[in-house]
């Protein structure tokens, strides 16, 4: 059978897909499912919230991902007292040239860790939302282009804790997932213990490079190949009009939401070596990219209903297209 150019570049896809998300498993243990999310989102110029407890994974997550593609990776800790000019940068003045020299912030990176993001104040948090939305920042009426590809890895507290701010809808918004790492199982554990209880540095120090940052650009521009039929955005039309008056919502899907899975569904039937978006991706997709955008009732809330179940509940009462 002859092969198709858009087979050939199926096939190109799915194998860089396989070989970024191996190299990132050989340091993180037992999360197949996450490891392959973060890669989909980054690979859809997307951002990750996690939610987790200290200690499962979040910084070697983000450094692994940033070492497997060859990029450049930072970390911004939030706290009360952090600034925006710390996140976005500042312009300094030389006494040497005369003039103000831009010295770039944290978020000058291709994977950039933001650090219990909900310790900061909502103006420090803002300060993040014209690089994940735009790829860009504004210092002084100058705006400065962030090189790709570019990912925001963020984490929170449950807003229980402390010293929390909860993230504003808008910002919410410009997450493509929210993940968890959660505790590994136990096999899983077992290997983290043979493979870094004796090693002498740890195992995310001997991480190489598997592709290159133009390997992801490319991946990126590839998706807008993948055939995504009209039943099929029919389809995330009637989720979306589904989340807008269902009961236990305020707040339904943005259309951002809804272009976000789609784009996502397309990284995901390419990564399975697919041309074309089937209405499984979709599904297997809904609720880590829908559940944080829609925000509960307070009946809701009161009954203890959760935004993924509504979500589910959603994707199981929309008819399915069919797709020939």
């Amino acid at each position: 059978m002859t092969t198709t150019p858009q087979t050939t570049r199926s096939e190109t896809f799915s194998v860089l897909f396989r070989t970024i998300v191996d190299n990132i498993e050989t340091v993180i243990r037992g999360k197949h499912d996450v490891v392959q999310l973060a890669v989909l989102a980054m690979i859809s110029q997307g951002h990750v919230l996690l939610e987790d407890s200290p200690g499962l994974g979040k910084t070697t997550l983000a450094k692994a991902i940033s070492t497997t593609v060859g990029g450049s990776s930072g970390r911004i800790q939030f706290t009360p007292d952090l600034l925006p000019s710390d996140v976005v940068g500042m312009s300094i003045w030389n006494r040497g040239s005369g003039e103000f020299e831009f010295r770039p912030g944290a978020v000058f990176a291709n994977v950039v860790l933001a650090d219990e993001i909900n310790r900061a104040s909502p103006k420090t948090q803002s300060a993040l939302l014209e690089a994940m939305a735009e790829r860009q920042v504004t210092v002084d009426r100058d705006t400065h282009d962030l090189a790709g590809p570019f990912m925001v890895i963020a984490t929170q507290n449950p807003l229980d804790h402390e010293g929390t701010y909860p993230l504003p809808e808008s910002q919410l918004d410009r997450f493509l997932m929210k993940l968890s790492l959660g505790y590994p199982d136990r096999s899983a554990e077992l290997e983290i213990l043979d493979q870094q209880g004796e090693a002498s540095t740890p195992p995310i120090d001997a991480l190489e490079a598997a592709v290159t940052p133009q390997d992801v650009i490319m991946m990126t521009s590839a998706l807008a190949g993948v055939h995504v039929a009209p039943e099929l955005k029919n389809y995330l039309l009637d989720i979306a009009t589904a989340t807008r008056s269902h009961p236990g919502l305020r707040l339904g899907l943005s259309p951002r939401a809804v272009l976000s899975l789609q784009r996502i569904a397309r990284a995901l039937a390419a990564a399975s070596g697919r041309a074309f978006v089937i209405p499984d991706d979709v599904k297997a997709l809904a609720r880590p990219v829908l559940a944080h955008r829609v925000m509960l009732t307070a009946e809701s809330q009161l009954a203890g209903t959760s935004a993924e179940h509504i979500i589910d509940s959603v994707i199981a009462s929309v008819p399915v297209p069919s797709i020939g």
